[in-house]
């Protein structure tokens, strides 16, 4: 395993590259996003420990969708199965490193929600656990808002111990604490990449929010804007989900035989 450094501009080439994969197999992309969410939301139906436990999940399940974007690029089949490949496929050993990783994204999570109650009295982190419904009388009597730009600022760090840790556990056989010291210094040395690459994700998430939004109003149809920006989301936080492998193939990956490259340069 070599970390590699990358120019600013690749950024660029992996935003295209996720939007390539989805498209690939979107359909096998949909079902593993519409899996998750429904397995994390009856975990979540868990009484005292439902509201946290899914994220000490979060780094294997990371690790399976990485593996349907491997085996999606190797012209394999993908079955909802594979979200649960970093716990199953790498043996014991990894999986519970991948499970120890999650634990220290608990933790991390905690800190996150602990820094925006700073700045919003706790406000989110009531909203989080359930104990306060979100509601628009709720933002604005409160300083809601300022928390979860607080809890953005605090996570910057938390994403990048986390980005390429969990894939490098089960993949580079590196221990929890290792790999999450590789995975921020990657993204450090190819910050440029990443600020591009973050960038143009978010200027395709608010295009997509305000201008459906905006359309649906100017058609007289804003009671069901809704109804059609959260399938449009979806469409786009899994075309982002892709897009991780692009930044670990660019990062780290080597291509092997089994595991063919992604396109090196920018496809339609």
């Amino acid at each position: 395993m070599q970390l590699i450094e990358v120019p600013a501009k690749t950024g660029y080439v992996w935003f295209r590259q996720g939007i390539w994969l989805f498209r690939k197999n979107p359909l096998a992309f949909l079902t593993l996003f519409f899996a998750y969410l429904l397995v994390m939301t009856l975990v979540a139906q868990i009484p005292y420990v439902g509201g946290v436990l899914p994220l000490a999940f979060v780094p294997g399940v990371a690790v399976g969708f990485m593996a349907a974007c491997r085996d999606t690029i190797a012209g394999k089949p993908v079955f909802p199965t594979i979200l649960v490949d970093g716990f199953r496929s790498y043996g014991s050993v990894v999986a519970r490193r991948l499970l120890a990783l999650g634990g220290f994204y608990l933790v991390a999570m905690g800190l996150v929600l602990a820094g925006s109650a700073l700045a919003d009295d706790g406000m989110l982190l009531k909203v989080m656990l359930g104990t306060t419904a979100m509601d628009p009388e709720t933002v604005l009597n409160s300083n809601i808002m300022m928390g979860v730009l607080a809890a953005m600022a605090f996570y910057i760090p938390v994403a990048m111990l986390f980005w390429f840790s969990p894939v490098l556990t089960a993949w580079h056989d590196v221990p929890p604490v290792k790999a999450m010291f590789f995975s921020i210094v990657s993204c450090w040395r190819n910050r440029g990449a990443f600020v591009v690459f973050g960038a143009l994700w978010f200027v395709v998430e608010t295009i997509v929010m305000f201008g459906l939004t905006t359309l649906m109003q100017a058609l007289g149809a804003g009671d069901f804007a809704v109804a059609v920006l959260m399938p449009a989301t979806i469409i786009v936080t899994t075309m982002l989900y892709c897009s991780f492998y692009a930044t670990y193939r660019g990062c780290f990956g080597v291509p092997t035989p089994d595991t063919p490259d992604l396109p090196t340069t920018p496809v339609n």
